[in-house]
């Protein structure tokens, strides 16, 4: 007995045969266990892998566990097969051309079933209905319902699937689109223009089909829809915009948009608050490049429409798109400054750096400071040139009207522009400290019918109410016909929030200003 369990344990005789010879074979397989646990030698592949042993049938033990979640969603799976048989029976429709109503059957189907499943819309193409509903698009049907049905079937199978989108424009789709729309039959449906453009909305979203879809005509096409169709075809309006403003992203667009008259018709377009924000995305896409600027600065009044957008206090988001616009305009063309000064740029600026948001802000005191630096330069040149060269922004006081004697204005005109300018400069900040209490009374979290204390309201204004003595900017429109010697208010907040505002509008104010004065005088 101890020589076999010897042997067994060195491994040289098969432990089985042995036990089995036993009587009480039962207890001497425990007995030789529990003696061979520990003194057993291990293998090299057991000494490597002693960190990643795993007990024999483990893999069989989990398949098991996980039955019972298999059998669970049993009526789940048995769904998911009948949901697969009703795909590919409508992919089999689409197969049969003999029947064009059976094919005309299955591509209103498909659109039924891709509308709202993702899952749906991935298991049809891989089914291979893509193709047949492309070609489906020629189809002889004076009705255009087979084209209709074609064309929110593809539509339907391109939502939220970049795959889909590439497989469609693979297929062909664009051109027998725009042939579509070129026939007869085409150009008098408008149900089938608006398939087709809320179509080209849906791939253009596709990075990779940007430059396929501008190369293939479809923008002329686009922009056609978007000035031929009247307020009763909103949605396709809306629709042309946007697939418009897709396409714009890539700068390969851009040219053949300019080829069009689309520039000058959505500038002709701002106002419509529908529309106006569309319009300045596809104009800040225009204007990074070259030819783009030089397009909108050759539509007459292009910028006294876009300055006017700054004052659209109720819409944040065309004020910032529309300073953005401005902004690379004046930082690269220096007589794209020149006009947008003449339109009165820089008033609309002051206002907007006071009442406008945070982005607005930012972009109007860039372009302040461009204008300033350019403004100080000419001064500058003007006071080397000679003592008969005249300032292009005048002083006033003393050394002003000695050297223009013959531009004097009258004392009476002065003071009353000086009152004007005064109240319009503290009306501004008034909003401005108003439209701060407001933002801070929303971060607060206080009810909207939030009334401050009388306490309060003595705090608020005492902090800014303070003078300061002798601080004097000048203040008049820029081209320097005619400019003021005002004193302005400036307020030291201690409300969180409005001083840093304060001192940001403080610093534009003076900056702009009192630099021209340095730089005019220092010498």
């Amino acid at each position: 007995m101890a020589s076999r369990t010897i042997d067994k344990c060195d491994g040289s005789k098969d432990a089985g045969s042995v036990l089995l010879d036993h009587p009480f074979k039962l207890w001497s397989k425990i007995i030789d266990t529990v003696r061979c646990g520990g003194k057993r030698p291990k293998k090299k592949s057991e000494s490597k892998n002693k960190y990643n042993l795993q007990q024999p049938g483990s893999d069989k033990l989990s398949d098991l566990l996980k039955q019972p979640e298999c059998w669970e969603n049993e009526e789940e799976v048995r769904m998911k097969e009948e949901t697969l048989e009703e795909l590919k029976r409508v992919a089999k429709k689409l197969q049969q051309q003999s029947s064009s109503e059976v094919v005309l059957e299955g591509a209103r189907e498909v659109r039924r079933l891709a509308k709202e499943d993702y899952q749906a819309r991935t298991t049809l193409a891989l089914l291979g209905v893509i193709p047949p509903l492309v070609a489906l698009l020629d189809a002889e049907d004076p009705t255009s319902h087979s084209q209709i049905a074609a064309l929110y079937a593809l539509l339907n199978l391109a939502i939220a699937n970049d795959a889909n989108k590439a497989a469609i424009v693979r297929a062909g789709a664009l051109h027998k689109m725009l042939k579509l729309i070129q026939s007869p039959n085409g150009s008098s449906n408008q149900a089938v223009a608006e398939a087709v453009v809320a179509n080209y909305l849906g791939l253009s979203a596709l990075d990779s089909n940007k430059p396929i879809i501008g190369s293939s005509g479809s923008i002329q096409f686009l922009v056609k829809t978007l000035k031929d169709f009247d307020e009763t075809s909103n949605q396709a309006k809306q629709d042309s915009l946007r697939a418009l403003y897709n396409l714009s992203i890539s700068p390969s667009n851009v040219f053949p948009m300019l080829e069009t008259d689309l520039i000058p018709f959505v500038l002709s377009k701002l106002g419509d608050m529908d529309t106006s924000e569309r319009i300045l995305s596809i104009l800040s896409n225009v204007v990074a490049i070259a030819e783009g600027r030089k397009a909108i600065s050759n539509v007459p009044d292009a910028f006294p429409t876009l300055i006017d957008v700054l004052n659209w206090t109720d819409s944040p988001g065309c004020q910032e798109k529309a300073s953005y616009i401005l902004m690379v305009m004046a930082h690269k063309s220096y007589g794209d400054r020149q006009v947008m000064i003449e339109a009165g740029l820089v008033s609309a600026l002051l206002e907007l750096t006071l009442l406008g948001s945070t982005l607005a802000q930012k972009r109007a005191s860039r372009i302040l400071e461009c204008l300033r630096v350019d403004k100080g330069k000419q001064v500058s040149g003007n006071r080397g040139g000679g003592l008969g060269a005249t300032l292009s922004a005048p002083l006033c006081g003393p050394s002003s009207s000695a050297m223009n004697p013959g531009n004097q204005l009258n004392e009476s005109d002065d003071d009353e522009m000086i009152s004007q300018e005064r109240k319009a400069v503290k009306q501004l900040i008034q909003q401005s400290l108003q439209n701060n209490m407001k933002r801070m009374v929303k971060r607060a979290n206080l009810p909207h019918d939030f009334v401050p204390s009388d306490h309060f309201k003595t705090l608020a204004s005492s902090s800014t109410s303070k003078r300061t003595t002798g601080k004097k900017v000048f203040f008049g429109n820029f081209d320097g016909h005619k400019m003021c010697d005002i004193e302005r208010k400036m307020g030291e907040n201690d409300l969180e929030g409005q001083n840093k505002h304060l001192e940001d509008t403080d610093i534009n104010l003076k900056r702009y200003y009192e630099g021209i004065s340095d730089m005019a005088t220092s010498e």
